[in-house]
């Protein structure tokens, strides 16, 4: 079976290796670490196409270690144990020269999976490197990730992806059999979105595309082939931020139909279901909020059971919740006032805690006025004391204005019977 270009070309030493100058340049953070054959668990954390796979392998060469790989995708913890079984086989124990056990989208892995890495990497049995695409912080678990350095890989720059162009023509026996002219290189680093692969994959498409043995590559033919061959959605690039900038507006201006459109881009695109289901997280409580405060109770529900489902259920589960937030009463007043309140932090600095409100837990504190003249509002009719909690620089200030809809009409009317200098009388 052909190769694809990107496997064919992947460079197999550290002096190959293009872009990241940060971790592998000269003086980068995990230079002096390779050389040396110190080598910490670590996550590869970003986009695709930006050469995690490539670097774990460069890793385990330079320091000469065993290299095993495992797929989240289709590995469960009985592949996992029988790896680490295997490792801790084949030697280096006792030495800084452990394998490495390379796994791939290990945020596709469950809490019980990671669970089962603990004591490999806790005991040294073997060096773990995972690569991710999502945020560390919210896909490895924290046991797992405080045992880990993570290092953060960036999108392919021009330069980065001209080299890669270049050393593709130079080095690929397949390419040097035609003679290719790159006259014009725009629409394949714009596709490519930062991907290296993705660079290689549409490349070798055009060429392969074209009978003729003399090719020359200009904008207008790499579009005609790619929109002809492929389907646009990049999961990372401007159409990921484009549909699901269009998804959350359709929930907020109310259009379900939209937004069901616009998810049903995102999942035909392999859009993470993890992600679309964060965003609509989001969309409960800055875009309907208080208006309907089950809202971001449905989102959350609806976020715990796709995270244990998967697709392709968990497309109904998204359908339904979107369909759900589009067509909730819509309002916007607890972010516009967390924004206020932000706004008057930074502008007012940190202002002192009035000395009723302050907490005194020591006879010390009470004797210096902390917690003094306290009035205990369930002490008082309806539950409720005039006082002032606000910092006396900022007495009176209204940072909450409730939305005009049903429930927050109610909110309105309890405060004006209760803060009357505040939201009228």
């Amino acid at each position: 079976m052909n190769e694809p270009l990107a496997e064919r070309i992947r460079p197999k030493t550290l002096e190959d290796y293009i872009s990241q100058r940060h971790l592998v340049g000269d003086g980068g953070s995990l230079t002096h670490q390779i050389k040396k054959g110190i080598i910490p668990s670590l996550i590869l954390w970003g986009p695709p196409g930006t050469g995690k796979t490539t670097l774990a392998h460069i890793i385990a060469h330079e320091s000469e270690r065993p290299f095993y790989t495992l797929s989240a995708i289709n590995s469960g913890v009985k592949d996992i144990r029988e790896v680490i079984d295997k490792a801790k086989q084949s030697g280096g124990l006792f030495t800084s020269k452990n394998p490495i056990l390379f796994i791939d989208e290990i945020h596709r892995f469950s809490k019980s999976q990671q669970d089962s890495l603990l004591a490999a990497v806790e005991k040294g049995w073997v060096t773990l490197i995972g690569a991710t695409t999502e945020n560390p912080s919210f896909e490895v678990i924290p046991a797992l990730l405080s045992r880990c350095q993570v290092y953060v890989l960036n999108p392919f720059g021009k330069e980065d992806l001209e080299i890669l162009l270049k050393r593709a023509m130079q080095e690929d026996a397949q390419l040097r059999s035609k003679k290719i002219t790159l006259k014009e290189t725009e629409a394949l680093l714009r596709l490519s979105g930062g991907d290296g692969r993705k660079l290689l994959n549409i490349f070798e498409l055009v060429v392969n595309s074209e009978d003729a043995n003399a090719i020359t590559v200009t904008d207008a033919l790499v579009m005609g082939k790619v929109q002809k061959n492929t389907v646009l959605y990049d999961k990372t690039g401007e159409q990921h931020y484009d549909i699901i900038s269009a998804f959350i507006k359709s929930i907020r201006g109310s259009d379900p139909n939209g937004a069901v459109y616009w998810l049903a881009r995102m999942i035909e695109g392999g859009e993470d279901v993890k992600f679309i289901a964060r965003r609509m997280l989001i969309s409960a409580s800055e875009d309907i909020g208080l208006a309907n405060p089950t809202a971001l109770v449905i989102a959350n529900a609806s976020f715990q059971a796709v995270t244990t489902i998967g697709y392709p259920e968990a497309r109904i589960i998204l359908s339904q919740c979107a369909i759900y937030l589009a067509t909730s009463p819509k309002s916007n007043a607890s972010y516009v006032a967390i924004k206020k309140a932000q706004q008057a932090v930074r502008e007012t600095g940190d202002l002192s805690v009035p000395l009723p409100l302050r907490n005194a837990p020591t006879k010390l504190m009470k004797d210096l006025g902390y917690g003094e003249a306290y009035q205990y509002a369930h002490d008082y009719q309806n539950n409720f004391v005039d006082v002032e909690f606000l910092p006396e620089e900022l007495s009176g200030t209204p940072f909450y204005a409730p939305g005009k809809n049903q429930r927050e009409n109610a909110i309105k009317e309890f405060l004006k019977n209760r803060w009357k200098d505040k939201y009228g009388s």
